[in-house]
């Protein structure tokens, strides 16, 4: 690979203008492809497999209209007084013609709907009212026959006691049998009047048996209505209204300028009312670059010109990285109408490219710049930096790339798109700084020193200064030396005392533990409306309807329940009964109201307002108890969908990816880096390093974004839980970060005591060759991802922070403190590897000492 990079390096300098055109070309074919791929990003998030997935496939099936997306518009009079008739004709009219925006299913009219829902309350008082008359009409008519029926039983009892008198009094035949026909006569009236009252009874009877089924039809709709109180469009002082605007696509599949045009048809102005949108509509594409972007550039800029001595040479990372950026973010924005991609996927693109694009060019123009005030000639000087310098930037930006591809084992789509368009981005770094960085060199060629710099050069060269070249024993390995290389230091170079390499353990390991301590209770979710900036729509209409209808309204939650089949109609209203009853009665539940229900009548759709917001531990609870409830009614089955859910599952799958990710970026870097350092002990240095400072960077955003300390500073205005994908990005991402810095240092000390430095020695040897250049692109890189903090999204300003701060813990803490203080206690012995494993290991030679040998540079 040396060799190779060398060739490539020398061709490219020599060749200046032919590689400027291969990559002005490749440049042309990328712009092209993205003019004509480029589709539109996504807003949002989705896992597949997951319990509201599952939810969502079963409505899109049964109830097509609340499988779609779906967002809010809320109105708010500015001076706080009730909506005017005016003002809710205006709103209204706006409602109505809602209807034909491309792919809006429905919009509901807040004045009319609250209406309805007032009616219905309205409905259930007359309801009663009339059946308690109805009842006390039925009652009055039942005494009145009760009345009635006593009158007949005592005619009955008079006719009766007659006839046994007629019958026992001693009177002629004739004269007997008259009367008792009179009694006769007088029995059927009697019968005839006790039929009329029975068939009055059996209606009075069936009268009343309708007014209880009617009174127990009533009181169930009012109990389920009163489950419903807390829900309103209008809130009760009538400032606020709420439009609720449905979408016939998923939110995945729903294009951006129909959420765009629903912001357009609804911010006409109408007069004394503002309005705003939740982040379901609201939630756009983020801009890429933005002052912030621009100053933590111009800060890098300055941070090269001071390593560098040169303006021109400082200049060379910053074009060869932005080339990069725009060669990999328009590659990957090409396949956006053949790939559906987050709005997030190029952010990490564009942020790894910027900050790897300059880092590796500037260690392989570092190395070329100490090669040309030691006299060497130009293009060998460049040919030998990209087969030294830029193996080591091979092998460290293949560290990154397989930490991002590896974000494909996740499984999740949009995590591990991400995960590839970051390592497309790595990988143009890399070819960048290995072939278009000579050629810029070659074309520069001493004018990227200074003045007194190129004076310096031009007498090392007149001199004839030889290259230092380590004694070696017969055995081909240098002779451990005592003294420091002549060449790497202006005064002698000593280890570290042991003293103080045991001290810097403790203390750096304790500060990095004591930083990490928030991690243990870090939570994961998605940004809320409330976490916008202050001055968004999203957060307005957050504020605004947690103010007017409480926190509960900005998580809803959609219940599905699976009826049995066969269910009657009449019978639909008992089980939507039995349903809001269990779904009430759970902890944290502010309202329920059903929704919906199929044609076939197998499946009911309700809505869950919970007590508190999206993001509240309780509503995570909620959802969870929800789940784990046992079929209602022993047949049917519940499921559990709505934004806030799907959040959370979307939090608990990258949570459970997590270990598994963790564990294989590790292991397969571990590889690697056994075979580019040729240790065990080493490799495990620097993976233990890796974690200390993980955690303390989990720690860190964890205080600041969860805890809110700090929040004025960084923007954080309202805490809440931790972006759930990005402590596995910052997984992916800082490990090959570390292992970069890990590589340029540790190389150092392995290529001095490869030439004969003792093991302590060389620790101190290798970090004061690498020093300069490790804290140049450290302080590059939090520059860079610093900027990102300034953004509004609060995806982007975490992404930044969390990054920023990862390399400054790594960089400084662990890479330039802990690991030299641990490999200088542990000596030698740092470089032990069993001799099976060394025969079977490749040698890499990242460090370039057999390509120094075979290339030494020549002076003029």
């Amino acid at each position: 690979m040396a060799e190779l990079l060398h060739r490539l390096g020398t061709f490219a300098a020599r060749r200046a203008w032919t590689m400027i055109a291969a990559w002005a070309v490749i440049l042309g074919l990328v712009v092209g492809g993205f003019l004509i791929g480029f589709r539109g990003l996504s807003s949002s998030f989705d896992i597949p497999g997951t319990a509201s997935g599952d939810v969502v496939a079963h409505l899109q099936d049964e109830l097509p209209d609340f499988s779609g997306a779906s967002g809010t518009v809320v109105f708010r009079t500015d001076d706080g007084a009730a909506l005017t008739d005016a003002q809710k004709g205006e709103i209204s009219a706006l409602v109505s013609s809602a209807g034909d925006l491309p792919d809006v299913a429905r919009v509901t009219d807040p004045f009319s709907t609250q209406q309805q829902l007032d009616d219905q309350r309205q409905q259930v008082v007359d309801g009663r009212q009339q059946l308690a008359d109805a009842r006390a009409q039925a009652e009055s008519g039942q005494q009145q026959l009760d009345a009635a029926k006593a009158q007949l039983d005592a005619g009955q009892e008079q006719l009766d006691a007659g006839r046994a008198e007629v019958e026992a009094a001693p009177l002629p035949a004739v004269q007997k049998q008259a009367q008792l026909n009179a009694l006769n006569e007088q029995q059927a009236q009697l019968d005839q009047q006790r039929a009329a009252l029975e068939q009055q009874q059996t209606q009075v009877t069936d009268g009343l048996t309708q007014i209880a089924a009617q009174e127990t039809q009533l009181a169930d709709g009012a109990e389920l209505l009163s489950f419903a109180d807390a829900i309103r469009l209008v809130s009760d002082d009538g400032s606020t209204a709420i439009v609720n605007v449905s979408f016939d696509k998923p939110r995945l599949e729903l294009p951006e300028a129909s959420k765009e045009a629903v912001v357009e048809h609804f911010s006409t102005s109408v007069s004394g009312v503002d309005v705003a949108f939740n982040t379901e509509i609201s939630q756009g594409i983020p801009e890429i670059f933005g002052v912030g972007e621009v100053i933590g550039i111009a800060v890098a800029g300055v941070v090269l010109l001071v390593v560098l001595g040169s303006l021109l040479a400082a200049s060379f990372p910053i074009v060869t990285a932005i080339v990069g950026v725009a060669i990999g973010a328009m590659a990957t924005l090409s396949f956006s109408g053949v790939v559906q991609m987050a709005s997030v996927t190029p952010f990490l693109g564009v942020m790894l490219g910027l900050a790897v694009g300059i880092d590796y060019a500037l260690f392989i123009l570092y190395r070329h710049r100490r090669q040309l005030l030691q006299g060497a000639d130009v293009n060998e000087s460049i040919g030998l930096a990209n087969g030294t310098a830029g193996n080591a930037v091979v092998f460290a930006g293949s560290t990154v790339i397989v930490a991002l591809l590896a974000l494909n084992i996740t499984g999740i789509p949009f995590l591990g798109l991400m995960g590839t368009a970051g390592a497309v981005s790595v990988l143009v770094a890399v070819l960048i700084a290995v072939s278009l960085t000579p050629a810029l060199l070659g074309l520069a060629g001493t004018r990227i020193l200074s003045r007194r710099a190129r004076a310096k050069a031009v007498a090392a060269r007149e001199n004839g200064q030889p290259r230092r070249v380590a004694p070696h024993d017969v055995e081909g390995r240098a002779a451990r030396v005592d003294t420091a290389p002549v060449a790497t230091a202006r005064r002698e170079v000593r280890p570290m005392s042991t003293v103080r390499a045991v001290v810097t353990m403790v203390v750096a390991t304790a500060a990095l533990l004591v930083i990490a301590l928030p991690a243990l209770s870090m939570r994961l979710g998605l940004p809320d409306g409330g976490s916008e900036a202050k001055d968004s729509s999203g957060y307005k209409a957050f504020t605004w309807t947690e103010q007017a209808f409480g926190a509960g309204s900005n998580a809803p939650l959609l219940v599905t329940a699976a009826l049995p089949d066969g269910t009657a109609e009449a019978d639909v209203q008992s089980r939507q009964l039995q349903v809001a009853r269990e779904l009430f009665a759970q902890d944290d539940v502010a309202a329920v109201a059903p929704v919906a229900i199929s044609d076939d009548r197998t499946l009911a759709a309700f809505q869950v307002i919970p007590t508190e917001g999206p993001n509240a531990v309780s509503t995570e609870q909620l959802v969870r108890d929800l789940r784990a409830l046992p079929p209602v009614n022993g047949d049917i089955e519940l499921g559990v969908a709505g934004a806030a859910a799907i959040n959370i599952d979307i939090s608990e799958g990258l949570a459970d990816v997590l270990p598994v990710y963790l564990i294989v970026v590790v292991g397969l870097s571990f590889l690697i880096m056994v075979m580019v350092f040729r240790s065990l002990l080493v490799p495990l240095i620097a993976t233990g390093g890796f974690v200390l400072s993980l955690f303390a960077t989990f720690g860190a955003v964890t205080a600041v974004f969860q805890w809110g300390w700090l929040g004025d500073l960084f923007g954080v205005h309202n805490p809440g839980p931790i972006l759930s994908f990005l402590p596995v990005i910052l997984v992916g991402i800082l490990f090959g970060l570390a292992m970069d810095y890990q590589l340029f240092l540790t190389t150092g000390m392995r290529e001095a005591w490869a030439h004969g430095a003792k093991p302590r020695l060389a620790v101190a040897q290798g970090f004061r060759a690498g020093r300069t250049v490790v804290t140049a692109a450290a302080i590059i890189m939090i520059a860079v991802f610093s900027g990102f903090i300034t953004s509004e999204a609060v995806i982007i300003k975490s992404f930044g922070l969390g990054l920023a701060l990862g390399v400054l813990l790594d960089a400084f803490l662990v890479r330039m403190l802990l690991v030299p203080a641990i490999m200088h206690v542990l000596g030698g012995a740092a470089w032990w590897l069993p001799r099976w494993l060394d025969r079977v290991i490749p040698n890499v030679d990242v460090e370039g000492s057999a390509l120094e040998r075979r290339h030494p540079a020549h002076h003029g």
